[in-house]
């Protein structure tokens, strides 16, 4: 398929192309040699995955200083 860069730089993805895609927003651009490359990705947003740690956290019975005491231990080991 061919399809053509507009003069602000912007691209149409063909539908027989994106219905391969379905539920996808987002996609990753990157250069290779002298290809351009998408590749599908599911963004999630911060709060998400900020509320899931806190669950794990709270699952796992750690509390704030068990936190402070791990991030201590790792600046220490990594020295």
């Amino acid at each position: 398929m061919l399809i053509k860069k507009t003069s602000k730089n912007q691209i149409t993805l063909p539908k027989d192309v994106l219905k391969n895609f379905p539920s996808v927003e987002y996609f990753e651009v990157r250069a290779e040699k002298d290809k351009i490359v998408l590749i599908p990705v599911r963004a999630v947003p911060s709060n998400h995955t900020i509320e899931r740690i806190r669950e794990k956290i709270k699952k796992a019975g750690l509390t704030g200083k068990d936190i402070k005491e791990a991030v201590s231990w790792a600046r220490t080991s990594s020295e």
